[in-house]
């Protein structure tokens, strides 16, 4: 980061957690067949439906698709759930995504594959730490990222995703805001220098995003220099600014559909390849380089977290009624308000753009 970031960056030690080993389940094709018709007679039977995320195993992507769930970002996966007549919703993905989906959906079961499937920045934020250090700054206006636990969100006056950040924060920033940020640095400094926001960072970062390197993405562009490169916001600044599109998970598939560019590296978790190469699959991609003379590589391009979930362990959810994801009555009421907040603010953005026209 600048000079100017740092005066910006809270100054605080990184919190120290175990990473879990990146071990992406391994099945034959019997097992995965048999996994996989089990798993539908179990949705079924628990009036239940999937919903992934994109940086899950292809084959649970694959599988919430073709039982009429839904793979997309964690604000959808929760949107879409709220929508779905199913009593239980089966979120695949790390544990912040189940709290979000409890919170828009207190009537109904959440179960996750497995509950130990945490988050960096969500470790990297702890509640009490952060409620201090908001108490601290009371003039400014807390906005969190939605890679955060309940209580999080519960002390925040805004929850953002990484496509809805620029537009919320300019929005502050219009209003004469000063923000508060959580709790990736990485992002909380791409949206500063975007918006010209007065921003106090926390100083977390997700361990996969951390981990792309500047100087080995140049010299990869440079082996193909056709490529357009697609990068995460929650990468460090010299990947971001190698990008020639930087966005949210949604906008990175739409670039690779509708830009004209036969190959494509990515900076983002590799499970995003799914869905990209449903989107086009005439095209090329490739992974961004986490691994050089500047890298060491903890997650190599995949969370260890969402590795966690998969085909056996959805099984084991649906037969057990297992791993249910639980939020108070009292914390799901606070959190909720700034994640409404986002709702009505996405709904009236697009009222503006599109008209309200209800023909």
């Amino acid at each position: 980061m600048n000079a100017d970031t740092i005066t910006h960056t809270v100054n605080l030690p990184l919190p120290v957690f175990l990473v879990p080993p990146t071990l992406n389940e391994r099945l034959d094709d019997a097992e995965r067949a048999a996994l996989t018709a089990e798993i539908r007679t179990l949705l079924a039977r628990e009036n239940a439906v999937l919903v992934a995320h994109y940086y899950t195993n292809p084959d649970l992507q694959a599988l919430a698709e073709a039982t009429g769930g839904y793979v997309s970002d964690s604000l959808d996966m929760a949107r879409f759930g709220h929508e779905h007549p199913a009593q239980t919703l089966v979120v695949a993905g790390v544990r912040f995504m189940g709290e979000t989906a409890k919170i828009l959906n207190p009537e109904k079961r959440v179960l996750m594959p497995d509950l130990g499937a945490e988050c960096s920045l969500d470790l990297g934020c702890p509640a009490d730490q952060f409620a201090a250090f908001c108490d601290q700054h009371p003039d400014r206006t807390v906005v969190v990222y939605a890679n955060t636990s309940a209580a999080v969100k519960a002390r925040a006056d805004w929850m953002v995703t990484s496509g809805s950040a620029l537009d919320v924060v300019r929005h502050l920033h219009a209003e004469g805001k000063k923000i508060l940020w959580a709790p990736d640095r990485y992002l909380g400094d791409y949206i500063r220098v975007n918006t010209g926001a007065d921003m106090l960072l926390w100083n977390g970062a997700c361990i996969v995003h951390e981990e792309f390197k500047g100087q080995e993405l140049a010299a990869l562009i440079a082996t193909h220099p056709q490529a357009k490169v697609l990068v995460h916001p929650e990468s460090p600044p010299s990947v971001i600014a190698l990008a020639d599109v930087v966005g949210s998970t949604s906008q990175l598939i739409a670039a690779v559909k509708t830009l004209p560019a036969q190959t494509f590296i990515v900076a983002t978790d590799r499970g995003i390849f799914y869905k990209m190469q449903q989107a086009a699959p005439d095209k090329i991609l490739l992974e961004a380089p986490t691994a050089g003379d500047s890298a060491t590589c903890r997650s190599c391009a995949h969370c260890p977290w969402m590795a966690m979930n998969g085909l056996r362990k959805l099984a084991q959810t649906l037969r057990t009624g297992g791993n249910e994801i639980q939020v108070s009555a009292e914390l799901a009421a606070r959190a909720v308000l700034p994640i409404k907040r986002l709702l009505d603010f996405s709904t009236a953005q697009k009222q503006q753009v599109f008209g309200n026209n209800d023909a």
